[in-house]
């Protein structure tokens, strides 16, 4: 079943220049990863806040994926960078409706 994930970075003021820099760094990974279809990106100067958009396979590629990152450590290198936690939440897409 194919879902849509939004994933919301909220970056501390001072650091929402870098970490857009090391987004254009690493989304082109997510895109590539075995099972997303596409990954929007939109970014709101007034919070700082990154907002993705990403349409998947299925959960368990997303949810593979995020095992992935968590592994590597790119959550964890961003931490700092954060104003708050991410916020992920998925979709299931209904073209019934």
């Amino acid at each position: 079943m194919t879902v849509m994930v939004t994933a919301e970075f909220k970056f501390k003021p001072e650091a929402a220049d870098a970490m857009l820099e090391a987004m254009k760094s690493a989304l082109p990974d997510t895109r590539a990863y075995d099972g997303c279809q596409d990954v929007k990106s939109y970014y709101e100067a007034d919070t700082q806040s990154l907002l993705l958009i990403e349409t998947w396979d299925s959960p368990e590629h997303q949810q593979a994926y995020l095992g992935w990152r968590v592994e590597t450590g790119l959550l964890d290198s961003i931490g700092d960078s954060l104003a708050a936690a991410p916020v992920f939440r998925t979709f299931e897409i209904r073209d019934d409706i």
